[in-house]
């Protein structure tokens, strides 16, 4: 009933310019209107100086602010490079409020308390539209208003009732038939298509990512990708669904078939990637249970080197951590600017919450030990890494991950976006490039000739 309210741009939609203009007008007429018992028409040379100064003295504390908070890593990541200027103008615009309310009309003072509230608003979609992930009302809110997949296709039976081989690469052989969509579509698997979860993680619906080679009349099997975004966060397909069009439309339509899987449960909570009693099975969930599903509900091709389990921030670090434990599921890894291990910015609270208090559980859980435990098993994966060039402690991570993935074995690479950060600019930068880079590998492109 309310889809159209959580619909609603609050990125590139007009909401945001609009809250954005009302209160520039609001902070305009309040300087031109000096404080007073009684209207006046023009501002004095003194009222003019006590709002310029309330203003800067306001945006100095924003900054100092901001450089306070990005200092100490409260965030967890860098701050997008928006944040300042943003938080500066909320601050001004609240020095300009309080300077407005003294010796002021009633009339004055609740117009000055309305360029407060509309300076939080504006703040609020400005920081957001830094961050760029949070493109809707619902998605800011957590809230899903996606429409059940349709279309769904089955797996083709096989002659022998075994997994078909391929024989040669699929855009070998491929030809596109003239209806072809131009785009993939998305949606939610629920109802019917939603996949259970057997040992009591409650995680949100997943949802699908159908290339426009899946949309066809007898469609080719395809790829698997397996995705999770960051913390907090929610199992949004948009960002991975638009990289994968971008790459989609210079292979003749091919692209893997995606789940975009939640590893989370509730956007505040972080299980660390790991079965425990206070969250339940995260671990099952993706190895298990996802895996399952994939196999008997989808049209997808079953050799693991086809598969591909990949993150973003936190999921990335899942990516990683499951991609080394599970070398006979996951033959490729995609990491988004991901954490180094799950549980790294507060290793006190991953242990007591994600391990019971087990230190030696928790430091056996992490992808290095993994990678030793399952030593010879990696040398036909796949591993790709990337980070923001703004972004130098995620950065490090990748090349830290990378150096941890080649030595055991995988074919690596570790890519850092050019000017990007740790938010919207990653995956934009990050997903294309890791994709185009697997192309070959699972049979979607021609390899790049030498």
């Amino acid at each position: 009933m309310l889809h159209w309210f959580y619909d609603i741009d609050i990125v590139d939609g007009p909401l945001p310019f609009a809250i954005w203009t009302v209160s520039a007008v609001g902070a305009v007429l309040l300087v031109l209107r000096r404080p007073a018992r009684r209207p006046t028409r023009r501002p004095t040379r003194r009222w003019l100086v006590v709002a310029s100064v309330s203003m800067l003295v306001g945006a100095v504390l924003g900054l100092t602010l901001v450089a306070i908070v990005d200092a100490s890593g409260v965030v967890g990541v860098p701050l997008p490079t928006p944040t300042a200027p943003w938080i500066a103008a909320l601050f001004a615009a609240i020095g300009l409020a309080i300077a407005s309310m003294v010796r002021s009309s009633r009339k004055r003072k609740v117009a000055a308390v309305a360029l407060i509230v509309l300076g939080l608003l504006s703040a609020a979609l400005g920081v957001n539209a830094g961050f760029g992930i949070n493109r809707t009302i619902g998605s800011a809110l957590g809230v899903s208003t996606g429409n059940a997949i349709d279309g769904l296709s089955r797996p083709q039976p096989a002659p022998t009732g075994t997994a078909p081989v391929t024989s040669t690469p699929l855009y070998a052989g491929w030809d596109p038939p003239s209806d072809m969509p131009a785009t993939g579509k998305t949606g939610l698997l629920t109802g019917a298509d939603a996949i259970s979860s057997s040992s009591a993680f409650v995680p949100r619906e997943a949802s699908i990512y159908l290339p426009p080679a899946a949309q066809v009349a007898n469609p080719p099997a395809l790829p698997l990708v397996v995705m999770m975004m960051g913390q907090p966060g929610n199992p949004q397909p948009d960002f991975i669904a638009a990289a994968l069009d971008e790459v989609a439309a210079k292979n003749k339509g091919l692209a893997p078939i995606v789940i975009i899987a939640d590893q989370l449960g509730n956007p505040d909570t972080d299980p660390v990637c790991a079965d425990s009693a206070r969250y339940g099975g995260v671990d099952t969930y993706f190895n298990k249970d996802i895996v399952a599903y994939a196999k008997s509900r989808l049209n997808i091709l079953q050799d693991p080197q086809y598969w591909t389990i990949a993150g973003y921030s936190n999921g990335g670090s899942c990516a990683f951590t499951w991609a080394s434990k599970y070398p006979e599921i996951w033959g490729n890894l995609v990491d988004i600017s991901g954490n180094e291990w799950p549980g790294d910015e507060n290793e006190a609270a991953a242990i007591a919450d994600g391990y019971g208090g087990d230190a030696g559980a928790f430091a056996a859980a992490k992808p290095a030990a993994w990678l030793q435990k399952n030593a010879g098993k990696f040398t036909s994966h796949v591993a790709i890494f990337t980070a923001g060039e703004n972004d130098p402690e995620y950065t490090q991570f990748a090349a830290n991950n990378a150096a941890l993935a080649e030595a055991a074995g995988f074919t690596t690479k570790n890519y850092v976006v050019p000017g990007a950060d740790h938010v919207v600019t990653a995956l934009r930068g990050g997903l294309p490039y890791a994709f185009t880079e697997l192309y070959p590998r699972l049979g979607l492109a021609a390899p790049p000739s030498s």
